[in-house]
């Protein structure tokens, strides 16, 4: 069955996904600490401002003392001062834990991803695990960063702003109280409409950005074929599906925002006016009725705050439902737990046992139908066949990207199943029908094939893949940045870089998957003189279209419909006729 990312909000409680988070900010429990005591010093600081102002009005205005006024400045400004002390140092705190628990999140995701087998990018898009990767971390990293810290200090206030307004005025106080529940009950029935609606817009996003993607990398296709019109076209529709969830969202969270402002300050006003009908009666100071005044404010705004932190812990909800999407999918391909070994040297001895393999996206359709074939150390053999016939699957088996649904597979006699995939992979060169280009420089590019490499080794494998000619002509020789995807150089230069990468590796099983088909005459002859020099002493598997690229190989083994169809030298095939006479009729004018 393919792999693919499977919802998991229908069953999985909402605050229980933010679990995810905590494995990330244990190991930084000193710093959320430090966080948590700037955090309450700063809410008992904002608390106290309340008393200052006060004493402010009661002893220092309404005293007509200039000792007593100077003493109740001087109590706000400490106060003050120590409430900006601590914010700052919060602020600090928090915005550090965030930006480290985003860094080291979206590195473990990263690190998780490139496990995954091939099969599960079958069924998965690309600009979706990456705006996973990107957007919906950059969701939680704020969440870290600013909203849990001031959720918290917001509820702090709003308790000890209650607490104060009791203190000062019950009878004021139970007014407010009155308009608590009308507060609560709007943000809990539209905090949940809007986590629904924040995952659709982050699904949005994500579509958005698989779209950007796929028309980005085929840009040339879109030009060569004129399309910019319906790639707008198709771009601005998930644009407008985009805006739509965004603005669904936005419109829930407005409304909620609208319902707390209007309830907690209606409550306020209507509080003042009975609050200023007993300082007129002289049941209340002035100062009392400003200390309230102040407290009710705090406990609206932090209301106000929490119904919008909470509109931000709902989309941090579904941010974190993707990702765990994502880090729920495990890897097909793995060690077993007491992997076998190569003996060294690696000999190269690869032997397929009736090996029936179908890929994921195509359950019904045997790529490799029982397949059988020895391959002796050192030797050359060459894989041709029509489109489909199963020649790339044959190296993607070998590589173990896939298991083969029965069969075995053998290299020196031991089960590839039962080696570490990464010693497997260690012994084997590949090079790709379709190169791929890092965006760093040539010798990068080169040098990616082995560490510790020297500039002396990365010379002599492009040397021996015919590379250094067109190296040494660009501005900083091998030191040039070739662009992303290898843009600055032609489809053959690409390939000759691959084949200098698989040089560098030196491995025991070299495997060329149309390594020569983007080469003009000239370079392919050079380059199947380097490969020649390079295939001896070592196992060779030669995928090729082109029949003139493997005429000289020991054997050459026709595949159709996943079968061996014919064994034989490239003369011997020709006089026996079939499958590959027919392909050789085609290609060389001479047999036709």
């Amino acid at each position: 069955m393919p792999m693919s990312l499977v919802p998991l909000g229908a069953n999985r409680p909402t605050l229980a996904a933010l679990r995810l988070l905590l494995p990330y900010v244990r190991p930084y429990g000193g710093r959320a600490l430090g966080a948590a005591a700037a955090l309450l010093i700063a809410a008992g600081l904002m608390l106290a401002v309340g008393q200052g102002l006060r004493a402010l009005i009661d002893s220092g205005f309404a005293s007509g003392q200039a000792a007593q006024l100077d003493r109740a400045a001087l109590f706000m400004f400490l106060v003050v001062a120590g409430l900006a002390i601590a914010t700052g140092i919060r602020f600090y705190l928090v915005s550090w834990l965030g930006e480290r628990v985003g860094a080291d999140l979206r590195r473990a995701l990263f690190e998780h991803v490139i496990t995954l087998s091939p099969g599960f990018f079958e069924t998965s898009r690309t600009g979706d695990i990456l705006s996973r990767l990107t957007a919906d971390i950059a969701v939680l990293q704020a969440l870290v960063g600013s909203a849990v810290s001031q959720g918290v200090r917001a509820f702090l206030l709003l308790l000890g702003a209650f607490a104060m307004l009791i203190a000062t005025s019950p009878k004021l106080a139970g007014i407010v109280a009155l308009v608590v529940p009308l507060v609560v009950g709007p943000l809990v029935l539209f905090g949940r409409r809007e986590r629904r609606q924040s995952r659709i817009a982050q699904d949005r996003v994500a579509d958005l950005g698989a779209t950007a993607e796929e028309t980005l990398n085929g840009l040339r296709v879109v030009q060569a074929f004129t399309r910019e019109a319906l790639e707008r076209a198709r771009f601005a529709t998930q644009i407008e599906l985009s805006v739509g969830a965004a603005l669904r969202r936005v419109a829930t969270r407005a409304a909620l925002i609208l319902g707390v402002i209007l309830l907690g300050f209606g409550a306020i006003t209507f509080s003042l006016w009975v609050g200023g009908r007993d300082v007129v009666a002289g049941r209340m100071s002035g100062g009392e009725l400003s200390s309230f005044v102040f407290y009710a404010v705090m406990l609206a705004t932090s209301g106000a705050s929490l119904s919008e932190i909470w509109g931000d812990v709902q989309r941090a909800m579904g941010a974190a439902e993707r990702l765990l999407e994502l880090l729920a999918v495990r890897p097909e391909i793995v060690a077993p737990a007491m992997p076998d070994r190569l003996s060294a040297p690696v000999r190269g001895r690869i032997e397929f046992r009736d090996v029936t393999f179908r890929y994921p996206t195509r359950p019904e359709h045997a790529a490799l139908d029982g397949f059988s074939l020895v391959v002796e150390p050192g030797e050359t053999v060459a894989l041709v066949g029509p489109s489909g016939a199963g020649k790339t699957t044959l190296l993607d088996l070998l590589l173990r990207f896939y298991d083969p649904q029965s069969g075995q597979i053998l290299i020196d006699g031991v089960d590839i199943a039962r080696l570490d995939p990464a010693d497997l992979r260690g012994c084997i060169g590949l090079v790709p029908q379709d190169p791929v280009i890092f965006s760093a420089s040539a010798a990068a590019n080169i040098g990616y094939g082995r560490e510790n490499v020297t500039p002396e080794d990365i010379r002599a494998a492009a040397d021996a893949a015919a590379a250094t000619g067109f190296l040494d002509e660009l501005p900083l020789g091998f030191d040039t940045f070739l662009g992303a995807k290898g843009v600055a150089l032609s489809g053959g230069q690409r390939q000759r870089i691959a084949i200098a990468r698989a040089v560098l590796r030196d491995p025991a099983v070299l495997l060329l998957d149309e390594a020569t088909s983007a080469l003009d005459a000239e370079s392919e002859m050079a380059v199947q003189r380097a490969l020649a020099t390079l295939s001896e002493g070592r196992t060779t598997l030669v995928v090729a279209h082109r029949l003139a690229t493997v005429r000289q190989a020991h054997r050459i083994v026709v595949l159709d419909h996943g079968r061996i169809v014919a064994i034989g030298t490239h003369e011997a095939l020709v006089r026996e006729g079939g499958l590959y006479a027919r392909l050789a009729a085609l290609q060389f004018t001479d047999t036709a």
